[in-house]
């Protein structure tokens, strides 16, 4: 139950306990960086709030009464209680800043975070937590408060999170170098790919996502043969002639130097994706979680 009564001001309690200490008004007054009749204002409140004369003043200075006396022995009792309070509270804040939550997409995980935090693991004072997981599910664990940032390649920016984008990545067709395509003398056609099954990430891949919007621009709609939550398996699927698929062209770039995958053109689609930072919309960013953004730059 809330007190029926009007709480004592903390800070004219702090000031009591300094005219106890000080013997006058003008040193306590001193003592807090205020004026003497404004620290005689806040007195003269405190007493009116307590309903008791807490301070006999004279030229001389001032000294507290009985009940002034009394009062000061329980208010150091009430700014001890705030003093351990707001160091609780610091310790906290400097617990909660000293971590870092990241999740993201597999593709940024395994290809571009560990770039990105290389140069801040000498000076981060810091435990940094990565979860892997697809776009969607990414945005979910913003839901569930289990994210301080996170980072995204879908073609739209989930609801309820603001973010910016810090890199393009490129889709590419990849095939095994036994594949009929490899041998086309000329690229093959948004219709064919569409009209093939491909090996494809799973429902909410940011990749999925692109792929999906940018053959919906021609009308098409995507076939997949099998579906794999792991780009690796991808590659390893179609490296073994499982089928094509459209994967990013920082995780085939190993593949495609030594020719394990060949990479397909296809006649006017150039798939490109924004590969987003997110965050809650209308919070503010850790520390941590702004000097990891200041470090990304787009490559030349």
């Amino acid at each position: 139950m809330p007190l029926a009564q009007p709480h004592p001001d903390l800070g004219a309690l702090d000031l009591l306990v300094s005219v106890a200490e000080a013997g006058s008004i003008r040193q306590a007054a001193m003592r807090h960086h205020i004026s003497q009749p404004a620290a005689s204002v806040r007195i003269r409140e405190l007493e009116r709030v307590l309903g008791l004369r807490l301070v006999e003043r004279a030229t001389t200075g001032a000294r507290l009464t009985t009940d002034g006396l009394a009062i000061v022995g329980w208010a150091n009792q009430v700014l001890g209680a705030m003093r351990t309070l707001n160091s609780g509270a610091q310790a906290l804040r400097l617990d909660q800043d000293s971590q870092l939550r990241l999740a993201a997409s597999l593709t940024v995980a395994e290809y571009l975070l560990p770039v990105w935090l290389a140069p801040l693991y000498a000076s981060l004072p810091a435990a940094v937590s990565l979860r892997m997981a697809n776009s969607e599910e990414v945005a979910e664990l913003f839901v569930r408060d289990e994210v301080d940032l996170g980072f995204v390649e879908g073609p739209a920016l989930p609801a309820g999170l603001q973010g910016r984008t810090v890199y393009r990545d490129e889709l590419v067709v990849v095939v095994s170098p036994q594949h009929p395509w490899v041998r086309r003398r000329s690229p093959i056609s948004v219709a064919m790919l569409a009209q093939t099954p491909l090996v494809s990430r799973e429902m909410g891949s940011g990749t999925r996502q692109v792929l999906e919007a940018a053959l919906a621009e021609y009308g098409l709609t995507l076939q997949v043969a099998v579906e794999f939550s792991s780009t690796t398996a991808i590659k390893a699927a179609v490296a073994t002639g499982l089928g094509p698929a459209v994967l990013s062209r920082l995780a085939v770039s190993a593949e495609l130097s030594d020719r394990r995958l060949v990479a397909v053109e296809v006649h006017d689609l150039h798939v490109t994706r924004s590969i987003r930072a997110v965050w809650r919309a209308r919070t503010n960013l850790s520390p941590l979680a702004k000097e990891l953004l200041g470090g990304i730059t787009f490559p030349p």
